[in-house]
Order: C-alpha cells, then sequence, then structure tokens
C-alpha cells in the first residue's frame, strides 16, 4: 500500500511540475528572447543528462548505441520543434491558456500512432475530439468572440506538432533496445546545438538577469525536464498504464492551477467552461481510446504497454 501510494505520489508531482512549466516559461521569456530561454532551458538540461550518463557509465550500464544516437538525433530535431512553438505560443498567451489547449496532445496522438494497431477508432473518440475543439474556441475567445489571439493559436499548433513527435517517439522506439536516459540526454546535446546559432548574438542578456529568472531557468531545465522525465519513468514502471494516465492527465488542472495563483491569471466565465470541457474531453478521448486499444489487444492475445499511454511515452514531455 505504501509502494502504490508513493508511486502515485511522484506521477502526481510530475503532472504538477508539468502543468506549472507554462507559467514559468511565461516569466522567463517575459524578460528574455524566446531563442535565448530555449538554449538555457537545453544546454542546462543536457549538461545534467551528461552527468548522470557519466554515472551510468561508471556503473556498467555503458554510453551510447549507434541506434540511440541516431534516434535521439532524429526526436532531437522534432522535440526542438515542438519547443520552439510551445514557447512562442506560451510567451502570447496565458499559462493556462496553454496548460489547457497543449492537452490536444492527448486526443491527436492516437490520431497518428499506429505502432500498437488497434484498427480504426470508434465515433466516441471523435465526439470527444469535438468536444476538445468546441473547448479551444471558447479558450481562445477570452471575454467574447473575437479574432483568435496568436499565442492560443501558436499553442496548437503545438499540440499537433507535439502529437506528431509523440507518434514518432512510439515509431522509433517501438521494438527497440534504446535506452530512456540515453536517448534524453542525445535529444538535450541536439537541441543545445540547434539552438546555439540563432540565440547568440542575444546570449549577452543571460548575464544581466537577475537570480529569479536563473530560477525560472533552471526549474524548466532540471525539473519540467529532467527530473519529470526520470520519475515518470521510475514511476510508470511501477503502477499501471490506465493508473499512470490519469494522474499524468491532471497536467492542464494544475496548469490552471498555478497560472491563476501563483500568476495572477484571471478566467473569464467563458472560459471557465472551455476550461471544464477541455479536461472533460481529453479525459473521454483517453478513455475512449484505452479501451478500444485494450480491447484490440484483447483479442490478439497482447498486452498493453506503459508506453502505449495516448500522449505520453517513453520520451520525456516537451512541457
Amino acid at each position: 500500500m505504501f509502494q502504490s501510494r508513493r508511486t502515485d505520489a511522484v506521477l502526481l508531482l510530475v503532472a504538477v511540475v508539468w502543468g506549472s512549466s507554462y507559467l514559468a516559461a511565461k516569466t522567463a521569456t517575459g524578460v528574455l528572447p524566446v531563442l535565448v530561454v530555449l538554449f538555457a532551458r537545453y544546454a542546462l538540461s543536457a549538461i545534467a543528462c551528461l552527468v548522470l550518463v557519466l554515472v551510468a557509465a561508471r556503473r556498467g550500464q555503458g554510453w551510447w548505441t549507434r541506434e540511440e544516437v541516431a534516434v535521439g538525433g532524429i526526436l532531437g530535431v522534432t522535440q526542438a520543434t515542438v519547443l520552439v512553438v510551445e514557447t512562442y505560443g506560451v510567451a502570447h498567451t496565458s499559462a493556462a491558456n496553454a496548460g489547457l489547449i497543449i492537452s490536444l496532445t492527448i486526443v491527436l496522438t492516437p490520431l497518428l500512432d499506429r505502432t500498437a494497431g488497434g484498427g480504426r477508432l470508434p465515433p466516441r473518440f471523435f465526439a470527444a475530439g469535438g468536444v476538445c475543439l468546441l473547448a479551444v474556441a471558447l479558450l481562445i475567445s477570452g471575454s467574447g468572440f473575437h479574432t483568435p489571439r496568436i499565442g492560443d493559436l501558436l499553442m496548437l499548433a503545438a499540440a499537433v506538432v507535439r502529437a506528431v513527435h509523440v507518434a514518432l517517439v512510439g515509431r522509433l522506439t517501438s521494438r527497440r533496445a534504446a535506452r530512456p536516459l540515453q536517448l534524453t540526454a542525445v535529444q538535450t546535446v541536439v537541441g543545445t546545438a540547434l539552438f546555439a546559432i540563432p540565440a547568440a548574438s542575444s546570449l549577452p542578456a543571460l548575464g544581466r538577469i537577475d537570480a529569479p529568472v536563473w530560477g525560472q531557468l533552471f526549474y524548466l531545465a532540471l525539473f519540467c525536464s529532467v527530473f519529470a522525465f526520470l520519475a515518470q519513468t521510475w514511476a510508470v514502471q511501477r503502477s499501471s498504464a490506465s493508473r499512470a494516465s490519469l494522474l499524468l492527465g491532471t497536467e492542464p488542472v494544475w496548469a490552471v492551477a498555478v497560472g491563476i495563483g501563483l500568476g495572477g491569471e484571471r478566467f473569464t466565465a467563458l472560459a471557465a467552461v472551455g476550461a471544464a470541457l477541455m479536461v472533460a474531453g481529453t479525459y473521454w478521448g483517453q478513455a475512449v481510446e484505452r479501451a478500444h486499444r485494450t480491447g484490440a489487444a484483447g483479442g490478439t492475445g497482447r498486452t498493453v504497454t506503459d508506453e502505449e499511454i495516448p500522449g505520453r511515452t517513453t520520451a520525456p514531455s516537451s512541457a
């Protein structure tokens, strides 16, 4: 019982950290250019991952295989693309909206992921997707229907790109002996290299920021990236896929709570309805997809694995 509660607490903490990442990113981008924030986040994450890989190597777990470098290189590019769109998006919308809209990934990923089979998704799944789209319309409208804000549209694009990334992770890592830590290290190194040149001219700005902003950068790198990924991997190995998915799926709820409680953001009644519909739609879609996939696996005698949680895989979240 204690072990189960400890695992649940870790998964819930991961969801809280991911949910809070949107406010941290918004705060950091309010002081620094987006590309500098991304470079710093990737560079700090890469340093931490490389240290962990070094420790693992000294314990006899080896460095990288060619396959891990190849797969990690590809996923590093797609993950960087997600973070570019996502970070520019959160810089131009509220942290609460960002966390809610990006949760569309949960219902978009199964449309792209075919690694687990299962055939055509049932109509109820598309109905859940329709609820989510209505929720996005209400969130974008804010205090009234008007031209959508660029930040909200960028977060919508980020949800699509992240779904593509997650589906690609499933396809490239399926039936391959790719170790999560080594894959993540390669991705962070690739991301650091990709942002180094575009951010180079603005890097002197890092020398002028104060301790709180550095704290935001370290939080994004060490907690929202490295810690959350490793904690998720540890926890899902000790829990059921359904339980892990349920707890990790609370991420948008925490994004709203942190945005309102710590960021001073305000929700109109219309946006509140949109938030409720988004959470309900993603949970419904997730439940329908899981039941469909479990049923398909039951018919073939195959067991659904933790990596098949819609919207979550062995790859770190881009949040």
